[in-house]
C-alpha cells in the first residue's frame, strides 16, 4: 500500500517540481541585481496591499445608531450621496400606507338561491322519472342522489317527504338573507383592520372607501352560522332536515368582497415610484459628528455616505499614492542597510540583510492587518463599553514583533530602525494613526534595548514580559492623552491587552526565530551554544580518536575568542568555529603531530602522499560538516583557516628527493582555500598557527611567545592570506597583543616551591624537560627553530623521527 501511495504521489510531486522550475527559470535568468529589484518591487506592492487593498469590499463603518462617537469625523470631500437604504425605507413606508383593494361581486345571494333551486328541480325530476319508469328496478334508489353541493346522500332526506311551497320559500328566503350583504373570506380578515377600498370589476372607476370594514362586513363563517340559525327557526323542519339543508346551502354562501392582491400591489408600486431619492450632501471639511456625541439615524446616513465615498471613489488613486510612499520608505531602508557599516553578528551581504528586513516587515504587516481586523470584529460583537471600543482591543496587537526578532537575529541599530519603520506602517493601518505610531515606537524601543544578548531561549520570554509591561503602561498613558475618563473597566481592559501584546509578541518571535535562522543562514548565540555541546557525535568522535586535535581546538577557540573581543568580532562564533575547524583530522588522526606519541607515519610516506593526507583533512572535514548539517558559516572555518598556503617543508622535501625539482607541482602541496573571507576566519588562521607554535616551545616565555607570534602574523600577511577579509593593520596589532597575552596566561612559568630542589642529571636539570607520558610533538629551545612556513603554517609532521630525536636531545643538553 505504501508503495502504491508513493507511485501515486510521485507524478504529482514531479509535476509540481516541473511547474516550479518553469516559474523560476525566467527569474534565474535575471542577474542578481535584477532579481533584487524585482523582489523590492514585489515587497512594496504586497506591503501596500496589506495596508490598503482597493479590491476589498469596505467593511462596517464601526458605528451603529445610538453609539457614542469615539472621535471627531470630518467629510474628506464634497459628497453627494444617494442613500438607498433611507430611500427604500421611505418607499416601504409609503407602500404600507396604501390601503388594501377589494373587489366586489354583485348578485352573490341570487346566484346562491338560483343554484339551490336548480339542484332542487333536478332532484324532483329525477324522482319523477325514476318512479314512473323503474319502480320495480332494484336500482331505483339512484334517483334520490342530490346533484348539488353537500353530498349525494342528503337527496334521500329530501326525498323522504314532499316539502310544501311555503317551506321551500322559507328556506330560500333564509339562504338569500344569509348570502346577502358584504361578505369577506376568513383568510382576508388581516386586511380589514383599518380602511379598505372597494371596487366593482365591472365598473373599475366606481370605487368606495370603507372605514372599519371588520365591523360593517360579515365573514363567510358568520354568514353560514346565520344560515343555520334561520333554518332552525322554520318549525316544520326536523333537525335532520335542517342539517341536510345546511349541508346543501352552506357551500353556496361565498364571499362577495374579495382581496385583490394584484390591484393592491400595483397601487403600492405606483405610490413608491413617486418617492424622490433621499440625498445626503456634505461639504469638504464639514464636521459630521464630534467625539462624545450620540450617533443619530441622520448622522449614520452621513457616515454611510463617507464610507461609500472612501470605498468606491478614488481607491486606485489612494493605492498608487500609498504605493509611492511605501516604496520611498523601503528605498530609505535599503540605503540605511547599505551604508550602516559592518555588523559583526550578522554575516550577511547588504542585499540578504535587506531581504531579512523585508521578510520581517512583511510578516509584521500581515500580523497588523489580521489583528486590527480581529480587534474590529471583537468590538463589533459587543454592545457594552468599553468592550465595544476597537481602539482598546488594538493594544493587544504584537507591534514589537519585528524589532524583537531583528534584535535577536542582527544588531540593535538595525532593529531600532525596523521598529521605527513598523511604527510608520502602524500609523497607516491603526484606527488612531499618531497614537499607535507612538505606541509602536515605545514597544519597539523596549524590545531593542530592554534585553541582553540572546544566550538562552528564556530571553524571548523575558523580553515578552518586559514588552507586555511597557505596553500596559503606554496604553494607560494614551488613554490619559486622549482625555478618556479613568474607568476601572477601561483601565483593566487596556492593561490586559497591553500584557497580551507582550505575550503574543514572544510567541510569534519564538515561531519565526528558527524559520529566519534557516532561511537566511543566521547563527544566533543560542544556535552556536547548541553546537558547542560536547555530546554531539562529531565532537565526541574527535575527542576519542584525536584527543590532541580536540585539545588543540579548545585552545585555539580560547585564543580566537579573546582576539575577537578586542577587535569587535563575534567571539562566540570564533570559539564554536574552532571546535569544528579540524574535525577532518578524525579520519587519520595519527598523521598529525598533536596526536602522535613517538612514531611519525610520514617517515614511511612520500612527501606528495603526506601532503595529500594532510590537505584531505580539509575536504573531508567539509564533507563531514555538510553531512551533519552544520551551518555554512561554521563550515567556512574549515577551508579558510588554512587559506591557500602551501605545505612548504613537504614541498621542499619532495623537490629535494626528485631528480628534477621542476617535476614537482606546487598545487599538489597547496590547500584548496579560499583565503579567509571574514575576520573571524582570519583570526582563526592566526590562532591556529600561534597555538601550535607556542605548544612547540620548550620555554614558552613571554619573549619567546612574542617572537613566534610576531613571526607567524608577519608570514601570513606577507603571503597575502588576509587580502580578502576586512582586517586593518591596527586590528592586526590588537590581535597580536591579545594572542600574546592569552598564550602567556596559558603557558605561564611554574612557581618554585621553597624547600624543594629538583634532582639533576649530568649538566642539566630534569626540570628543563617537561616529563609527560602523553607528550606529543617536538619541543624547540630556540623559537627561531620552530618550523614556520612562509605562509605561517607549523609543519612538525614534515620532520622525520630521527631528526626529532636530535632536536629533543639538543633541548635536553642545553
Amino acid at each position: 500500500m505504501k508503495g502504491k501511495l508513493q507511485n501515486v504521489r510521485s507524478p504529482l510531486a514531479k509535476r509540481l517540481s516541473e511547474i516550479g522550475e518553469m516559474v523560476m527559470r525566467p527569474i534565474k535568468a535575471l542577474s542578481s541585481n535584477q532579481r533584487f529589484w524585482l523582489g523590492f518591487a514585489v515587497l512594496c506592492v504586497v506591503t501596500t496591499l496589506l495596508i490598503h487593498n482597493p479590491w476589498w469590499r469596505a467593511g462596517d463603518p464601526g458605528y451603529r445608531v445610538d453609539d457614542i462617537a469615539r472621535e471627531t469625523i470630518v467629510a474628506p470631500a464634497d459628497i453627494n450621496y444617494v442613500d438607498e437604504e433611507a430611500t427604500e425605507r421611505e418607499r416601504e413606508a409609503l407602500r404600507e400606507s396604501v390601503i388594501p383593494v377589494f373587489a366586489i361581486e354583485q348578485g352573490r345571494a341570487e346566484e346562491a338561491v338560483q343554484n339551490f333551486r336548480s339542484a332542487w328541480e333536478l332532484l324532483q325530476r329525477s324522482q319523477e322519472n325514476g318512479s314512473s319508469a323503474n319502480r320495480a328496478n332494484s336500482n331505483a334508489g339512484s334517483s334520490n342522489k342530490w346533484p348539488g353541493a353537500g353530498g349525494e346522500d342528503i337527496g334521500n332526506i329530501f326525498a323522504a317527504r314532499k316539502f310544501s311551497t311555503n317551506e321551500l320559500d322559507a328556506v330560500t328566503r333564509v339562504l338569500r338573507e344569509s348570502a346577502s350583504g358584504d361578505i369577506y373570506g376568513d383568510q382576508d380578515a388581516v386586511y380589514l383592520q383599518s380602511e379598505i377600498e372597494v371596487i366593482d370589476r365591472r365598473r373599475p372607476t366606481d370605487s368606495r372607501r370603507v372605514q372599519n370594514p371588520a365591523a360593517t362586513m360579515t365573514s363567510v363563517t358568520e354568514a353560514r352560522e346565520r344560515l343555520v340559525s334561520g333554518l332552525s327557526q322554520i318549525r316544520s323542519l326536523s333537525p335532520k332536515e335542517v342539517d341536510a339543508f345546511k349541508a346543501a346551502m352552506s357551500p353556496l354562501i361565498q364571499p362577495s368582497i374579495i382581496y385583490d392582491a394584484s390591484a393592491t400591489g400595483m397601487a403600492r408600486n405606483n405610490a413608491a415610484k413617486n418617492v424622490p431619492p433621499v440625498t445626503v450632501s456634505l461639504k469638504r471639511g464639514e464636521t459630521v459628528v464630534s467625539a462624545g456625541y450620540r450617533i443619530t439615524p441622520e448622522i449614520m446616513s452621513k457616515l454611510t455616505a463617507i464610507r461609500n465615498y472612501t470605498s468606491e471613489t478614488r481607491q486606485l488613486n489612494r493605492f498608487i499614492g500609498l504605493l509611492m510612499l511605501i516604496s520611498s520608505l523601503f528605498w530609505a531602508a535599503w540605503k540605511y542597510i547599505e551604508h550602516r557599516g559592518i555588523v559583526p553578528r550578522l554575516a550577511l551581504s547588504e542585499q540578504k540583510t535587506f531581504a531579512l528586513f523585508g521578510f520581517i516587515v512583511l510578516v509584521q504587516a500581515m500580523l497588523l492587518a489580521v489583528f486590527f481586523r480581529l480587534a474590529e470584529f471583537t468590538a463589533s460583537q459587543n454592545i457594552r463599553p468599553p468592550l465595544n471600543d476597537p481602539t482598546l482591543w488594538s493594544f493587544a496587537v504584537p507591534f514589537a514583533f519585528g524589532s524583537l526578532l531583528m534584535t535577536l537575529l542582527a544588531d540593535r541599530r538595525t532593529a531600532l530602525f525596523t521598529g521605527l519603520f513598523i511604527a510608520l506602517l502602524a500609523g497607516f493601518m491603526a484606527p488612531k494613526g499618531l497614537e499607535f505610531a507612538v505606541y509602536t515606537a515605545i514597544a519597539s524601543s523596549v524590545a531593542v534595548y530592554g534585553i541582553g544578548r540572546y544566550r538562552n531561549r528564556q530571553t524571548i520570554t523575558i523580553a515578552g514580559a518586559l514588552i507586555g509591561l511597557t505596553c500596559a503602561m503606554a496604553a494607560i498613558a494614551l488613554i490619559a492623552y486622549t482625555q478618556q475618563p479613568f474607568i476601572l473597566n477601561t483601565i483593566m481592559l487596556a492593561v490586559a491587552c497591553g500584557l497580551a501584546s507582550g505575550i503574543i509578541t514572544a510567541a510569534f518571535t519564538a515561531v519565526f526565530m528558527p524559520i529566519c535562522e534557516s532561511m537566511f543562514g543566521i547563527l544566533t548565540d543560542v544556535k552556536l551554544l547548541e553546537l558547542s555541546n560536547a555530546d554531539l557525535p562529531v565532537l565526541g568522535q574527535l575527542a576519542m580518536r584525536a584527543p590532541g586535535t580536540n585539545q588543540h581546538s579548545h585552545a585555539v577557540g580560547q585564543l580566537a575568542e579573546e582576539a575577537c573581543r578586542v577587535v569587535g568580532g563575534n567571539a562566540l562564533l570564533a570559539r564554536i568555529g574552532a571546535l569544528y575547524h579540524d574535525i577532518g583530522k578524525s579520519a587519520a588522526p595519527e598523521h598529525f603531530v598533536e596526536n602522535q606519541l613517538g612514531k611519525n607515519p610520514h617517515d614511511k610516506l612520500k612527501p606528495v602522499q603526506s601532503a595529500k593526507i594532510i590537505i584531505s583533512h580539509v575536504t573531508y572535514g567539509m564533507k563531514l560538516a555538510r553531512e551533519m548539517g552544520l551551518p555554512q558559516r561554521i563550515i567556512d572555518f574549515i577551508p579558510q583557516h588554512h587559506g591557500t598556503r602551501t605545505l612548504h617543508y613537504f614541498l621542499k622535501k619532495a623537490q629535494a628527493e626528485a631528480r628534477d625539482a621542476d617535476e614537482i607541482s606546487e598545487n599538489d602541496f597547496r590547500y584548496p582555500g579560499p583565503k579567509p573571507q571574514f575576520r573571524e576566519a582570519a583570526i582563526m588562521m592566526i590562532a591556529d598557527s600561534c597555538e601550535a607554535a607556542a605548544r612547540s616551545l620548550a620555554e614558552p616565555t613571554p619573549e619567546n611567545i612574542r617572537f613566534i607570534v610576531t613571526k607567524i602574523i608577519d608570514a601570513i600577511v606577507s603571503d597575502d592570506q588576509l587580502d580578502e577579509c576586512d582586517l586593518t593593520l591596527r586590528e592586526l596589532t590588537q590581535i597580536r597583543e591579545a594572542m600574546i597575552r592569552s598564550l602567556v596566561a596559558i603557558y605561564h612559568t611554574r612557581v618554585d616551591y621553597p624547600g624543594y630542589n629538583p634532582p639533576t642529571t649530568g649538566s642539566f636539570r630534569v626540570s628543563d624537560i617537561e616529563i609527560d607520558s602523553e607528550e606529543r610533538g617536538m619541543k624547540y629551545k630556540n623559537p627561531a627553530d620552530v618550523p614556520v612556513s612562509p605562509g605561517g603554517e607549523i609543519e612538525d609532521e614534515a620532520f622525520e623521527q630521527k631528526i626529532r630525536a636530535k632536536q629533543q636531545t639538543a633541548v635536553s643538553g642545553d
